[in-house]
């Protein structure tokens, strides 16, 4: 096995429980890391064999930037739950995604959750 890591990756989005968030967006940051099976990738040298994290962080941008998620949490469930299933070369999906702009009545850096799939 070897772990690919997307960090820091930055969208756009509207998600969130308040109409507010949703008004106005703001930035989410998202980090995967993906346990990928090297199969024969690693020996070939092969790109179609193995994850092709151009093609990932378009799917997580896809997500993320689209249908709003009143829960982040469901956000980084269904951007885990998307990248096993167009890649089976992915045994394990760990996805973070940090919320920056959290409604909160206090001073905090981020919001942020993680998410494994499978569990």
């Amino acid at each position: 096995m070897y772990v690919i890591r997307m960090t820091n990756c930055a969208f756009f989005a509207r998600h969130g429980v308040h109409d507010e968030e949703e008004t106005l967006g703001q930035r989410f940051y998202v980090d995967a890391a993906l346990t990928v099976d090297p199969g024969p990738a690693l020996v070939a040298d092969s790109i179609r064999d193995t994850v092709d994290y151009g093609t990932a962080f378009r799917v997580i941008e896809e997500i993320v930037t689209g249908k709003r998620r009143y829960l982040i949490e469901a956000l980084a469930f269904e951007v885990a739950r998307a990248l096993c299933r167009d890649f089976p070369q992915i045994a394990r999906a760990e996805i973070t995604i940090r919320k920056p702009n959290a409604p909160v009545a206090g001073v905090l850096d981020h919001v942020e959750v993680t998410v494994v799939w499978p569990q």
